[in-house]
Parts: structure tokens; sequence; C-alpha cells
């Protein structure tokens, strides 16, 4: 609580002054209340639970015949590879398409992935292709961009030989 304590005059000099008046202020029930208020929104609080991706992963098919090939006007193949670079090609290897380098911004892979040769073929199949030396980051980068992009046909393969010499042809790597 507050009290005000008054100051008795000195009496020096005949003057009459005016009375001295200090308050104090007891804070023990400010922190009491700050300490309630802390446990109450402590224990009253919901921590926000991770958000995780589902991934459906493809059944092994017991004979090939099941399998439909890919057409290369459905195909569009992203290529990742060390230090966060980033390579894309529409179509297949085996055509030997023209590969072009981008990255993970918004006006990189993002642009190419919500342009019109993608957007207008419901068919477009990506194909995530990492190499031995792309980090996980990258992965997870990409598959955010699907996300964001809408993407709902895409496949995480492994990269393949013809994929390996279409990059060396291009004196990429």
């Amino acid at each position: 609580m507050a009290e005000i304590q008054e100051k008795a005059d000195s009496g020096k000099g005949g003057k009459k002054r005016a009375k001295k008046m200090s308050v104090h202020l007891d804070m023990t029930p400010m922190v009491d209340l700050a300490f309630l208020l802390l446990t109450f929104f402590m224990l009253t609080t919901t921590f926000s639970k991770p958000q995780t991706m589902e991934i459906n992963m493809p059944v092994d098919p017991e004979n090939e015949e099941e399998q439909m090939p890919l057409k290369a006007s459905n195909a569009l193949t992203i290529i990742l590879g060390e230090d966060d670079e980033l390579y894309y090609y529409f179509g297949l290897a085996e055509d030997s398409p023209t590969v072009e380098e981008s990255d993970y911004s918004a006006s990189g892979i993002r642009k190419v992935l919500v342009s019109n040769r993608v957007k207008s073929n419901p068919k477009m199949t990506v194909l995530i292709k990492p190499m031995e030396t792309s980090r996980y980051k990258n992965v997870v980068d990409i598959l955010d961009e699907l996300k964001i992009t809408d993407t709902k046909k895409f496949a995480l393969v492994e990269i393949a030989d013809a994929d390996t010499e279409l990059l060396a042809q291009q004196n990429i790597q």
C-alpha cells in the first residue's frame, strides 16, 4: 500500500515552511500480480505444432509393364547441384534439351513453375533429381517451392547417367 510520511518542521530561522511529504510505495502487490500473470499466460499458452509435408511414396510395381512412360512434353526436370546450384530443362535427357541455370528465389525457379508452359499442362510432372554433392537443404527448398506454386505432380528420383552426360555436354558441373 502507499503511505505518506510527513517530516517535522525544523523551525530554523523563524520562517514557516510547508511541510515536506514523501511518498513510499510498496511494490510487493505489483510484483505478485506480475508473477501471477506470467504464470497464467505460461500455463494457458498452446505451443505451435511442427508442420510436416505429407509425401505419398509410390508402390513398387510387380511388373514393369504397368508403368507408363513419361512423355517429353509432360516433363520438367530440376537438377540440384552442389553449392546451391539449380538447373532445369523441359523434356527428357535423351532428346538433348537445353539446360537452363536458375536459383531458389522468387524470380528464379518459382517463375518457371508458375509459367504458362507448366501451369497450362495438367499432365506436367516435375522430376527432382539431386546430385550426390547437393545439400539436403536444397531438396527441402525445392519442395517448398513446389508447395508454394501448388504443383500437384512431382517425383523425387535419382539422377540418371543421361542427365549427367547432358550436363557434361553443356559444360555444366
